[in-house]
């Protein structure tokens, strides 16, 4: 098990690139089962998570080759087995994204009740609810979820709340369901958008994508087709805010300036200097300390989630006081009792941390949570005087591709260090 070393207090300077989105590219793994002729997946990021969903589409029998570049080409016609196993679906909650086009694409799976990070409940029974009402005959025996539908037929879906992957899952049981499907109160984050663009491209007839109400209707197959993987707003978020931390100048290239909105609002609340091009993003903070910034959490087009943890290793350090509301999950503040062991003054009430800047953290030893509360820790290690040494970081390698390497190219003084 590795583990990351930081000797901080190096205003970071220069550009990077960065990969596949991780949110996008794991339903859309999953949607090649839908398919009846082999897909080219284009920008998929070379990630654990993404490891773990090709071990799950392989162990279905799908055939999956690896190009350079990390393109990769996935057959689904050799699927047989339509079960997803503990082993695989413990160790990452996104694995229960292969049910909804299982049950589409063959009428039956075997999925078990997924893991993954230690942030609080996120249950499938809106999963299960919206498969039900498409025809499905579901029951929970055993860890196992068990559908089964000779045909899913179209019907109208209210999400009783915004879920991500609910959403994806049910747009996947119905772009092959007979007639119409509605699904209201759906989530807008890019990421759906992007797995509706690539069923789209497959045949499927999807409208509303990226909107609170997206329109379904069945087709009878989709077909493969080449397809390139959204940027990652979330590693852009946390390289811009790793210039923030630091006093640098930081350019994140390949990105989605767009899908940022919410988050560079609040770099250039905390004083940095923002620009955007077409396909990229610059922060400058010209040697200056950060203010502090109160936000919530919210889903897109709110303040992501998954940068919440990263902000409070920014206000750690910032001038002034800074509060963050975690509004959509209830465990994740985790990250500060180890920011606290950096000298962090951080107060937690309920789902509400406030953080009094500190002139400067201090390295020490600290342990990874989880995939953004790694983040977190890294960014304070960048910022600490003296030396932090970062356990656990399997999580960070969930999500970040090369996050030393990216860091170091900016700078950073990082190695990963081998137990």
């Amino acid at each position: 098990m590795d583990r990351l070393e930081i000797t901080g207090g190096v205003p970071l300077e220069g550009e990077i690139l960065i990969s596949g989105a991780k949110n996008a590219a794991l339903p859309i793994l999953a949607a090649t089962l839908l398919s009846e002729s082999p897909v080219l997946l284009e920008n998929v990021p070379s990630l654990n998570d993404v490891m773990t969903t090709i071990k799950l589409l392989r162990s279905m029998g799908a055939e999956i080759t690896l190009h350079d570049g990390w393109k990769l080409e996935i057959d689904p016609r050799t699927t047989t087995e339509y079960v997803a196993p503990y082993e695989l679906v413990k160790t990452m909650r996104a694995s229960v994204l292969v049910l909804g086009p299982l049950l589409g694409r063959y009428g039956r799976a075997d999925v078990s009740l997924p893991g993954g990070c230690a942030i609080g409940a996120r249950p499938v029974n809106l999963h299960v609810a919206g498969l039900k009402s498409l025809g499905a005959e579901i029951s929970i025996e055993g860890g196992y979820i068990h559908a089964r539908a000779e045909q899913l037929r179209g019907t109208r879906l209210t999400l009783d709340s915004v879920t991500v992957t609910g959403t994806e899952n049910l747009m996947m049981a119905a772009v092959l369901a007979k007639g119409e499907t509605v699904i209201e109160n759906a989530a807008l984050e890019p990421e759906v958008l992007d797995l509706a663009t690539f069923l789209v491209q497959m045949g499927a007839k999807i409208e509303g994508a990226g909107t609170g109400t997206i329109h379904i209707q069945g087709v009878d197959n989709l077909q493969g087709t080449p397809y390139t993987i959204l940027p990652d707003r979330i590693e852009a978020g946390t390289h811009l805010l790793a210039g923030a931390i630091t006093g640098g100048h930081v350019r994140v290239k390949q990105v989605r300036p767009s899908n940022l909105d919410a988050v560079l609002r609040k770099l250039e609340q905390a004083g940095a200097r923002i620009e955007c091009g077409s396909n990229w993003v610059d922060l400058d903070m010209a040697g200056e300390r950060p203010r502090a910034v109160n936000l919530s959490t919210a889903p897109y087009p709110g303040f992501p989630t998954d940068l919440q943890a990263q902000f409070c290793a920014l206000n750690s350090i910032a001038s002034g006081t800074g509060k963050i509301v975690e509004t959509v999950f209830e465990s994740r503040f985790q990250h500060t009792l180890e920011l606290q062991r950096m000298g962090a003054n951080i107060g937690i009430r309920g789902n509400t941390a406030v953080s009094k800047g500190v002139d400067r953290l201090k390295g020490a030893p600290v342990m990874a949570t989880d995939l953004r509360a790694s983040a977190s820790l890294v960014l304070a290690g960048l910022a600490a005087a003296g030396t932090t040494v970062i356990e656990r970081i399997y999580h960070i390698d969930r999500g970040y591709e090369c996050i030393e390497e990216k860091l170091a190219q900016l700078g950073a003084r990082i190695r990963r260090l081998p137990i």
